[in-house]
């Protein structure tokens, strides 16, 4: 009886080793803020929303599937092809998805809810909104628990995750959470840090990726920042090889579509507007634009008030 009681013993204290100490929630924002932050620049996703959501599901990063699998969201094999793991949830030995870093695993995140149908609504929110954000994931069934947005939330407003929304990061010590605000070249107070993230936000129109263009922005350095081939951008756009960018520009970094999203059919055109910055703001091919609109001849532009379609070949 002694033996087997020391063998626990000596295994419990194999796994503590390996685990390690528990992190406390303070811990684990500071560890992983930047994940979250960055996920936000890539997706839209707000980053309080996407480290709330990982504090809960991974019980501050201490779970036994965010230490065994690095699975801080608990999500599911699903269409999942690649490593996983069993772990009891809902049902005994449930199959669970398994990453090679907590990189991966907020990755993954944001492309589940990128990809999935039923939230797509959520991107037309702003990043900063979370608390539709919250409620918006609880009604498309991300989870079974009806208090899943309020303790979202809460966890959000007592960590004053709100910040990350802003790009400020969040620094803890033993006495507070405190926040590190970006500063100028003549600021030398030590509470303020520079703020290193100076990405372009990737938003969603139409169902296509898409960034504003920054004062002094280039398609060289645009295009190796987001990820793509400096063409593709130009192809994406429509825009000439001897086009420069403009500050507020729309660029999109995936192709237009055929038409405009579903319940947007009609434009009615403004002063200065052109087809061309139609079917920019609408996410739709300049050809396809003018095949919908009999009415405009190609190459043609159209006078303020006159109607524009978006969404299927209508007659005048």
């Amino acid at each position: 009886m002694h033996r087997i009681n020391i063998i626990v013993i000596i295994s419990l204290l194999l796994i503590n080793s390996a685990f390690g100490k528990n992190l406390s929630r303070s811990e684990y924002i500071v560890k992983y803020q930047d994940l979250a932050i960055e996920e936000m620049k890539r997706t839209g996703i707000p980053a309080s929303i996407t480290m709330s959501q990982a504090l809960l599901e991974s019980n501050d990063g201490n779970s036994m599937l965010a230490q065994t699998a690095n699975n801080h969201f608990g999500i599911k094999c699903h269409n999942w092809n690649g490593p996983s793991v069993k772990h009891n949830d809902d049902r005994r030995k449930e199959c669970f998805r398994k990453y090679s870093s907590p990189l991966e695993s907020y990755k993954d995140h944001s492309d589940f809810l990128v990809k999935g149908s039923r939230y797509r609504s959520l991107f037309m929110l702003k990043s900063t909104d979370y608390k539709n954000w919250a409620k918006g994931l609880k009604k498309a069934g991300y989870a079974t628990n009806r208090h899943y947005a309020d303790m979202l939330i809460k966890i959000i407003e007592d960590n004053k995750l709100y910040l990350l929304d802003q790009n400020i990061a969040i620094s803890s010590n033993k006495k507070s959470t405190t926040v590190n605000k970006k500063k100028s070249k003549t600021e030398q107070s030590d509470n303020w840090e520079v703020d290193i993230y100076n990405n372009h936000k990737i938003q969603f129109n139409n169902r296509i990726k898409f960034v504003y263009a920054k004062d002094g922005d280039g398609f060289y350095d645009l295009a190796k920042e987001i990820g793509v081939m400096e063409w593709q951008i130009y192809k994406y756009n429509e825009l000439p090889k001897e086009s420069t960018l403009v500050e507020g520009q729309i660029i999109y970094i995936q192709p237009k579509r055929n038409k405009a999203e579903y319940g947007k059919k009609l434009h009615i055109v403004k002063d200065g507007e052109t087809m061309y910055s139609i079917s920019q703001l609408y996410g739709i091919k300049l050809r396809k634009l003018y095949k919908k609109n009999s009415h405009i001849p190609e190459g043609t532009e159209p006078s303020a008030g006159t109607k524009v379609f978006l969404r299927k070949k209508d007659k005048i």
